[in-house]
């Protein structure tokens, strides 16, 4: 199976043609919109697969060598000539919540060798004639991409995805998960004679519309009138897990930064970091009641002064 065929791309094709080509694709084939028709499902994760390698610089490179096949396993077995078979990577990669990382799969056994060269473990002797069957392979893995908000993400909230066959399942995401993070559910995939594939789940981070990501924390600008400023007030606030309420101390100016622990994104040894706020005073436009009250009333405070103004 030829990846550049599958997503209909040149051989040359940067990532960003790619890319453009998988999200076309998958917006069409991808289950949720494709409940009863399981050929949809099947090229869903042909695109899949596809994308994950000639996305992979290293993968994509090895497979324009012929080293590997669409999947990752290599083109040649163990000196004897022939692929690896479906599930048979050596791959390894994250571990997290039960799930692991991509990849992960056994490739040749070099005790079913080495059996059939010395007649068994027994010993010596008995020549080629001892060597047992490879056992049969697994059906292939099938690929899957989750998009993740920045919220749930900080809270490692459960995330539902629906399967190639209709299936739905509940993921709970793995501490200190980032953009990229790749989940195993394994007897997930396709059938194969000798059992079920594995589900590869990769993370997508998603922007989100106040909060932003600043390493292990969460930032948010908060917007406070000029009464709220001056006077101090207590204000909604809005957090990953829901609006909490935030004392503003009086004279509070715009650019501070105030902190709520333990509210930011979820870190790899289970803590959060902090949520970060900070204050923008909002001065309303042509507010002649407001120009009336500060009519003669300036700043005695040389503001500017450090900046040599």
């Amino acid at each position: 199976m030829d990846p550049y065929s599958i997503l209909g791309v040149a051989r040359g094709a940067n990532e960003k043609d790619i890319k453009s080509a998988y999200r076309k694709m998958a917006k069409e084939l991808h289950p949720d919109r494709n409940k009863d028709n399981p050929k949809a499902s099947e090229r869903f994760s042909e695109i899949t697969r596809a994308y994950d390698l000639l996305t992979d610089k290293d993968k994509r490179a090895r497979f324009d060598r012929g080293e590997i096949d669409i999947d990752g396993n290599p083109t040649m077995g163990f000196g004897f000539g022939g692929g690896a078979g479906p599930g048979g990577g050596a791959q390894r990669g994250f571990r997290a919540d039960g799930f692991e990382g991509f990849g992960g799969e056994e490739g040749i056994d070099l005790g079913d060798i080495f059996d059939g060269l010395f007649g068994g473990r027994g010993g010596m002797g008995g020549g080629f004639g001892g060597a047992r069957q490879r056992a049969a392979p697994t059906g292939a893995n099938v690929h899957y991409r989750l998009g993740v908000s920045l919220g749930d993400a900080a809270m490692r909230a459960t995330q539902r995805i629906t399967l190639a066959d209709g299936k739905t399942i509940d993921l709970k995401l793995p501490a200190g998960v980032e953009d990229g993070t790749q989940m195993r559910l394994a007897g997930k995939g396709e059938a194969g004679p000798g059992g079920a594939g594995d589900a590869i789940v990769t993370i997508e981070l998603q922007p989100h519309t106040f909060f932003r990501r600043d390493g292990d924390h969460l930032r948010l600008d908060l917007p406070i009138s000029i009464d709220e400023a001056v006077n101090g007030a207590k204000v909604k606030v809005p957090t990953a897990e829901g609006a909490v309420m935030l004392t503003l101390a009086p004279g509070s100016s715009s650019g501070k930064t105030l902190r709520l622990k333990g509210k930011g994104f979820s870190r790899k040894d289970g803590t959060r970091g902090d949520q970060l706020i900070t204050l923008e005073v909002q001065v309303p436009e042509h507010d002649a009641d407001l120009a009336a009250r500060l009519e003669g009333w300036h700043d005695p405070r040389d503001l500017r002064g450090r900046l040599g103004g």
